[in-house]
């Protein structure tokens, strides 16, 4: 697995300065299931987000969907033969393939190739992605909490 991703975080000084808060490479790695891997790389709890604050929102453990009316980003990497989760979460997903090819399986048997540079909206519908190719598949995913 190589989630080697720089992760910059601004934040505002005593004086309301624009300061670099955080310069680093992000750590909270996870394994997910077998060939799946990702790293929180910020987190929300609520609407609208509090910016102040001095907590790493990224250094926390937090499951797949996030807190009630909270966000998640993260980026999850996808090796080869990936073992399968279908799973359906109660959030609104941005997902945007930064590098390798996945498929993307919905209930009713369809299936969606996406490649680097593609970008889906997921909206609380039940899928699993498959790796079939040979290369590692980074997609970058930012999870909202959603009203059905």
């Amino acid at each position: 697995m190589s989630l080697n991703i720089r992760r910059v975080v601004t934040a505002n000084d005593e004086n309301g300065k624009a300061t670099v808060w955080i310069d680093d490479v992000a750590a909270n790695l996870r394994i997910n299931r077998p060939l799946v891997s990702s790293v929180l790389l910020w987190s929300t709890e609520g609407t609208p987000p509090s910016v102040s604050g001095d907590e790493d929102l990224g250094a926390r453990a937090l499951p797949r969907p996030p807190a009630h009316r909270g966000s998640i980003f993260r980026v999850v990497e996808f090796e080869p033969g990936n073992a399968p989760d279908r799973h359906v979460t109660p959030t609104l997903d941005y997902a945007v393939v930064m590098s390798g090819e996945i498929d993307m399986e919905l209930d009713d048997g369809v299936e969606v190739h996406l490649k680097a540079g593609d970008v889906l909206v997921q909206r609380a519908t039940l899928h699993n992605w498959a790796n079939r190719g040979t290369e590692p598949c980074k997609i970058a995913f930012i999870l909202i909490d959603a009203s059905p």
